[in-house]
C-alpha cells in the first residue's frame, strides 16, 4: 500500500475525485437518493475545523476525555484515527503531528501487564482495547517512522494476544466466537465484537500474526446476529433487534473477515437502504462511523445513497466551534470529544487514507 501524504484537508476531496470511479459522478445518476447540495470544499472544511476542535481539546498527557469517563484510550485512539483518516500521517511533518504523537504515546503507555489498552475503569474495557488496538495497527501501517512502528508493533502483537484469549473464554453455542465487556465474559454481543474483528483485521494487515480460527469464529457468531426477517443485525444472537449502528457493524466485520457480498451483508445493506440516517437517533455517531465504512466496501451502488444522505446531516449540525455533540441518545454518553472523532471519521471515509478504509 503506498503511503498516504500529509495533505492538507481542502485538497483530500480533490484527491479522491482523481480516484478510479468518481463517486460524485456516479452519484448523480442514482434517481433514489439525488445528491445532497454540498461539496468537496465544504465536506474538506468541516473535517479542517473538526481536527483543530479536537487538536485544542487534547490534554497535557496525549489524551482525550470521554464524556463523564474521564481520559480514555477509547476516545483518544478514535482521536487519532481522526488526523490518520484525513490524511496526516504520523511521524511525517504536519500541523497536528505532535497531537498525533502524543496520543500515541498516551495509548502505549497505559498498555497494562496483560496487554490491555485502557486507562480508566470503565465498564466495557473491551470497547476501549478494540479500538485502541485498531489505531495501532493504522498507526504501523501509515508511519514512516521505523522506531515508532516498532514500538507500536510490540504492543499490537501483545494486544492481538489478549483479544485471542478473550475469544476462547468457555461460552453457549450463541455466543461462542465473539467478545463482550470484559476479556474473561462468558457471552458475546455485537458491538464489542464489532471492534475486535476490525482490530484483528487491521492488525493482520499491519503484519501481526492473527489466528485464522480466530477470524473464522468471528464470521460465525455475527452471521448468527443476522436476522433474516428484516436483514438488519441484532445486538445478540436472536436478542436486541436490529438497527443500523449494529447492521453496519455486522457488514463490515464481515467484509473484513474476506465474505465478500455474503447473503447476511447484501441483506444488511438493503435494509439501511430503506432505513435511512437520523440525527435523532439514540447511536447517530456510532452509525456514522460503522455504515458509511460498510457500505463502501460493497460498493458505490450502496455507498453513495447512504453518503449522500449523512454527509448533510453532519454539516448542519457541526457546531461553530468544529464540534459535534448529541445531546439526546447514548451518544451523549461518550461526549464532545467522542462525537467529533466519530463525525470526522464517517466524513473521511471516502478520503481513503486509513489503510482500514480501502476496498
Amino acid at each position: 500500500m503506498n503511503r498516504a501524504r500529509p495533505l492538507p484537508v481542502a485538497s483530500c476531496m480533490l484527491a479522491a475525485l482523481l480516484l478510479p470511479a468518481p463517486c460524485r459522478a456516479i452519484a448523480q445518476d442514482l434517481p433514489e437518493a439525488p445528491r445532497a447540495p454540498f461539496s468537496g470544499a465544504e465536506t474538506d472544511a468541516a473535517a479542517r475545523r473538526a481536527l483543530d476542535f479536537l487538536a485544542g481539546a487534547q490534554h497535557a498527557d496525549g489524551s482525550w476525555e470521554s464524556g463523564g469517563f474521564g481520559k480514555a484510550t477509547s476516545v483518544t485512539s478514535l482521536a487519532v484515527m481522526g488526523f490518520l483518516a484525513c490524511g496526516h500521517v504520523p511521524g511525517e511533518p504536519g500541523p497536528y503531528r505532535e497531537a498525533i504523537a502524543r496520543g500515541v504515546d498516551y495509548v502505549l503507555d497505559n498498555q497494562r501487564t496483560d496487554g490491555m489498552l485502557v486507562s480508566n475503569t470503565s465498564h466495557g474495557p473491551m470497547y476501549c482495547h478494540g479500538i485502541s488496538t485498531l489505531m495501532l495497527a493504522e498507526v504501523v501501517g501509515m508511519t514512516p517512522d521505523p522506531g515508532l512502528a516498532d514500538r507500536c508493533r510490540v504492543a499490537l502483537a501483545r494486544a492481538v494476544e489478549l483479544i485471542v484469549r478473550a475469544q476462547r473464554m468457555p461460552k453457549s453455542d450463541d455466543h461462542a466466537g465473539g467478545w463482550r465487556y470484559q476479556p474473561g465474559s462468558y457471552d458475546s454481543d455485537l458491538s464489542v465484537s464489532g471492534w475486535q474483528v476490525v482490530a484483528l483485521r487491521a492488525a493482520r494487515d499491519a503484519g501481526c500474526s492473527v489466528p485464522s480460527e480466530a477470524i473464522d469464529a468471528a464470521i460465525d457468531y455475527v452471521r448468527r446476529c443476522a436476522e433474516p426477517r428484516s436483514g438488519g443485525f441484532s445486538y445478540q444472537a436472536g436478542r436486541g433487534g436490529p438497527n443500523n449502528p449494529r447492521t453496519g457493524t455486522g457488514i463490515l466485520s464481515l467484509e473484513l473477515c474476506g465474505e465478500h457480498n455474503s447473503p447476511e451483508a447484501l441483506a444488511g445493506a438493503e435494509y439501511l437502504m430503506t432505513h435511512p440516517p437520523s440525527w435523532g437517533s439514540d447511536y447517530f455517531f456510532y452509525e456514522a462511523y460503522y455504515c458509511p465504512q460498510a457500505l463502501f466496501q460493497l460498493g458505490d451502488a450502496y455507498f453513495l445513497p447512504y453518503y449522500s444522505r449523512i454527509v448533510p446531516i453532519l454539516l448542519d449540525r457541526q457546531e461553530a466551534d468544529g464540534s459535534w455533540y448529541s445531546p439526546t441518545g447514548n451518544d451523549r454518553t461518550g461526549g464532545r470529544n467522542y462525537c467529533t472523532a466519530m463525525g470526522v471519521l464517517a466524513l473521511a471515509v471516502e478520503y481513503r487514507y486509513l489503510p482500514i478504509y480501502q476496498r
